[in-house]
C-alpha cells in the first residue's frame, strides 16, 4: 500500500465551509458561531504570511485577492475545527502534530518540504501544522464516536480482511521438467516457504522467478490466474504448462504484517477522516459561517471572490478594498 505524500494530505485540509447568514458589519471579515475573524485579524495574518519571501512569491503570482481569501478561509477552518475539538470532547497536541509530521516525512527534510509548501501552495510551516491538526482532530472524533478503530487490534483485523481478500499477494513460480519433480519440489515448498531461493537457483530458467514479487490478480499472465485464486490466500500449487515445455509451481503467499503495517495504517486514518467528515460538515454548519462580501463567498467550501468586491494585497502587504 503507498503512503500517502504529505503535500496530497495538506490539500486535503484546506476546504472550509459554511451557510450564508444575516450578519454583516464592516470591520468583520467572517462570523464562526459566536466568533469572529476581524478585518484587523484578517490584515494582520496576511502581513505576517508575506514577510515570508517565499510566500509573498506565490502571492504575487496569483490574481488579486486569492491570497487573503486563503488566509481567510484556513483563519475560518482553525476556528471551526476548535468548535470541533469541544464538540466532541477530543484534544490534539502540539506534540502530536509534530510526531505525524515526522511519519509523513519518512525521512525527508522538513526544512526542504516546508520550503517547497511556501512556493508552491503559500502555505508557512504553522499553516501546514494546522491543516495536519485538522486532520488529527477528525481521526480523533472517528475513534471517540466509534467509527473507527485506529488501535494496534484495529490494524491486525484490517490486515486479516486484506489477507482474506486476496486483493494482493506474493507470487513465486518455479519451472521443472516433469510432474514427479513439480509434486516433489511442492512437497519442499510446502514443508519450508523459505526454501523458494535455494529451489530456484537449482531450477532457473526463463520460466522461473529469482524471489517471490507481490502481485494483484489483473496483472497474472492469463494461464496461472484460476490456480492462484484457488490458492489464495497462500499455498503452492502445480500446473502443467505447454508453453514453458514443464510444469510450474506456483508458491502464494501474503505479505507479512509488518511490511504492511505503515500502509494499512495510512488508510485506516484515511478512512477515519473521511468518516468523521459528515460530523465536520454538520457541525460547521450549525455555526452558520459568515464571509463579509467583501473579501468574497463560499462556494465548494472556499472563500472565493464574490460580487461585493475585489480585495488586493497592497504593496505594503495589507488587504484592502
Amino acid at each position: 500500500m503507498r503512503r500517502r505524500p504529505i503535500v496530497s494530505l495538506l490539500v486535503l485540509g484546506l476546504a472550509v465551509g459554511g451557510l450564508a447568514g444575516c450578519r454583516t458589519s464592516p470591520d468583520v471579515a467572517a462570523y464562526v458561531g459566536d466568533g469572529q475573524v476581524t478585518t484587523g485579524q484578517l490584515r494582520s495574518a496576511v502581513d505576517e504570511r508575506l514577510a515570508d519571501p517565499d510566500v509573498a512569491a506565490y502571492a504575487a503570482g496569483r490574481d488579486a485577492g486569492d491570497f487573503t481569501r486563503q488566509v481567510l478561509s484556513l483563519m475560518i477552518g482553525e476556528r471551526v475545527y476548535d468548535a470541533v475539538e469541544q464538540r466532541y470532547d477530543v484534544d490534539v497536541t502540539e506534540a502530536q502534530v509534530s510526531d505525524r509530521i515526522g511519519d509523513l516525512l519518512a525521512g525527508e527534510d522538513e526544512g526542504t518540504l516546508f520550503t517547497q509548501l511556501a512556493q508552491q501552495q503559500g502555505l508557512t510551516r504553522d499553516d501546514a501544522r494546522e491543516i495536519i491538526r485538522e486532520l488529527l482532530v477528525r481521526e480523533q472524533v472517528a475513534q471517540a464516536q466509534g467509527l473507527a478503530d485506529l488501535s494496534d487490534a484495529g490494524l491486525q483485523s484490517a490486515y486479516e480482511d486484506a489477507r482474506q481478500a486476496g486483493q494482493q499477494f506474493e507470487l513465486g513460480y518455479i519451472t521443472v521438467p516433469d510432474q514427479a519433480t513439480a509434486d516433489a519440489v511442492a512437497a519442499q515448498l510446502r514443508a519450508d516457504p523459505s526454501s523458494y531461493g535455494a529451489l530456484a537457483t537449482q531450477y532457473a530458467g526463463t520460466y522461473t522467478l529469482a524471489a517471490p514479487q507481490q502481485r494483484t490478480l489483473d496483472q497474472l499472465p492469463s494461464v496461472l490466474a484460476q490456480p492462484v485464486q484457488e490458492t489464495l490466500p497462500e499455498g503452492v500449487f502445480t500446473l502443467p504448462v505447454a508453453e514453458t515445455g514443464g510444469v510450474v509451481v506456483g508458491q502464494v503467499s501474503f505479505p507479512p504484517f509488518e511490511d504492511l503495517e505503515a500502509g494499512l495504517a495510512d488508510q485506516a486514518r484515511q478512512d477515519a477522516s473521511d468518516a468523521a467528515q459528515p460530523l465536520v460538515d454538520e457541525l460547521r454548519a450549525g455555526l452558520d459561517v459568515v464571509v463579509n462580501p467583501r473579501y468574497g463567498s463560499l462556494q465548494d467550501g472556499q472563500v472565493v471572490e464574490g460580487d461585493g468586491g475585489v480585495v488586493r494585497i497592497l504593496s505594503g502587504g495589507s488587504a484592502g478594498d
